[in-house]
This record gives C-alpha cells, sequence and structure tokens, in this order.
C-alpha cells in the first residue's frame, strides 16, 4: 500500500524458481491432490533406442515450409507423428527444425539413446562435420541442433533414401497442407 513501509518477505514467500530448488525440504509435500494431478500428466519415458525419421519440406524454396518427424521403436512401432508448419523457409531450414523438434521430443520423454534419419544429405553432413555451415539462417539452428545431440547419451545422424522416408514426408506435407502444427 501507498504510504507503508516495505517489509521483507517472508522466507518461505517466493517465486516459483526458488521453490523448485527447495525440493528437499524435510517434510514439505505437494498436497496429495496436486501430487495426483502431476503424477497424470507426467509422461513416462520412452524405451531406447528410439529411431526418429525426419522431414523438411518448402514449396518454392524459399516458399512455404514444414517438417515431419515419425517416432518408431526399433522393430518399426510407432510411438508419434509430430510436424509443424513454418510459413516461408528455406527447405534446409525446414530439415533443421525437424530434427531440432525431434530431439526436443525425445529428451522431453526421457529418450537417452536416437537414431536419426534423413534425406538431407546435407544436414547429415553437416551434423557430422563432412560439411561446414555457411548460410547465416543455418548456423544458429545448426547449434542448437548440435547441442541437444550432445545431451544424448548416445545419438546419431544417417542419411537414408526418400523412399525410407515416407512417412516423415507425409507430416511434413501435412504441415504444408493444413497450415498447421501437431508437436505432441
Amino acid at each position: 500500500m501507498p504510504g507503508l513501509p516495505r517489509q521483507a518477505a517472508p522466507a518461505d514467500v517466493r517465486g516459483p524458481q526458488a521453490q523448485r530448488r527447495d525440493r528437499t525440504v524435510p517434510g514439505l509435500q505437494p498436497h496429495p491432490l496436486l501430487r495426483a494431478a502431476r503424477s497424470r500428466h507426467r509422461t513416462r519415458a520412452l524405451s531406447d533406442p528410439l529411431h526418429i525419421h525426419i522431414d523438411g519440406a518448402s514449396r518454392g524454396n524459399p516458399g512455404e515450409a514444414g517438417f515431419g518427424v515419425y517416432v518408431t521403436t526399433p522393430e518399426g512401432a510407432p510411438v508419434a507423428e509430430l510436424y509443424g508448419y513454418l510459413g516461408r523457409a528455406s527447405n534446409n531450414v525446414a530439415e533443421y527444425q525437424a530434427l531440432i523438434h525431434a530431439l526436443r521430443y525425445a529428451l522431453g520423454r526421457g529418450a537417452t539413446d536416437v537414431k536419426v534419419f534423413s534425406d538431407s544429405e546435407l544436414v547429415v553432413r553437416q551434423i557430422g562435420g563432412q560439411y561446414r555451415v555457411r548460410h547465416p539462417d543455418m548456423v544458429p539452428l545448426h547449434g542448437k541442433a548440435k547441442g541437444l545431440l550432445s545431451r544424448f547419451d548416445k545419438a546419431s545422424v544417417s542419411h537414408v533414401r526418400r523412399e525410407q522416408n515416407k512417412d516423415a514426408d507425409r507430416l511434413a506435407n501435412r504441415a504444408l497442407d493444413e497450415k498447421a502444427s501437431k508437436l505432441e
């Protein structure tokens, strides 16, 4: 209130970040209803390794762009289908966005081992260090992808023929056709 002297907030009234750090306070437990709600929304860790097919598409290059991510078990059982509409971008930017979203998805599900497959020779070779990243639009995307890859215990990015990447291609085109995204 105006005119009243400010007093320091009590030690237990802090922002959300400070509260998150205090999970080791003895005897401090969330209310049972909050605990139940949190456990219902927690995603279970995915089995390792995850096989992830990615694809980017651009109509016009640059033009309307989107990406697709198809996640499976090593046996080929579907785990997730993700896609995203990017607006105007190049095909290579869309390929990098597919890789970044795929890695974020896997990390968010607790995966520690991923095998990523892409039909973009450029992205695969840039990630592998065989090609330099020269285009200024792709330098930050490459850095982000490399940073995400480093967070896995085991990760690989391999080139596949277009025929072996049909599911990711279908999802990239769905993003473009619907101008929509599905990232969970």
